[in-house]
């Protein structure tokens, strides 16, 4: 749409003009999402929309910092019990609690983090215990 609306002639059907010309020309159907169903409007606007929509294509997921390393730590549980060395166990131990060390010296924004350091040599013999 790079000419000007010529003097007299109406904005709404010159704009319908331009649309149907491109249309004729096959200029929208290379566009993404062509042929493809419009996305519910019935939700609240949100100002955020492309963004959030961005994020999930990209699969990108924002957690306040607290609540990023709650789930770190639950992953960290996960990694152990499925760890296959002592040696793998105190390295993902080691990780999730330099990490927690840190956050109780500049605790992050977000809710409280209720964490604190995995006791290593207990979680160790607990481990050994689940594979005896």
């Amino acid at each position: 749409m790079t000419e000007r609306k010529p003097p007299g002639v109406g904005f709404e059907s010159f704009v319908d003009k331009q649309i149907r010309e491109a249309s004729e020309r096959g200029e929208f159907s290379s566009l993404p999402g062509f042929g493809k169903p419009l996305a519910d409007d019935s939700a609240p606007y949100d100002e955020l929309w492309w963004i959030k929509g961005k994020m999930h294509r990209e699969g990108a997921a924002v957690l306040p910092p607290s609540l990023a390393l709650r789930k770190a730590a639950e992953d960290a549980e996960a990694a152990v019990a499925a760890a296959v060395s002592e040696s793998q166990v105190r390295r993902i131990l080691g990780e999730i609690n330099t990490r927690i060390a840190e956050a109780l010296l500049r605790p992050p924004a977000g809710p409280p983090l209720n964490l604190k350091p995995f006791d290593v040599e207990a979680t160790v013999e607990r481990w050994r215990a689940e594979r005896s």
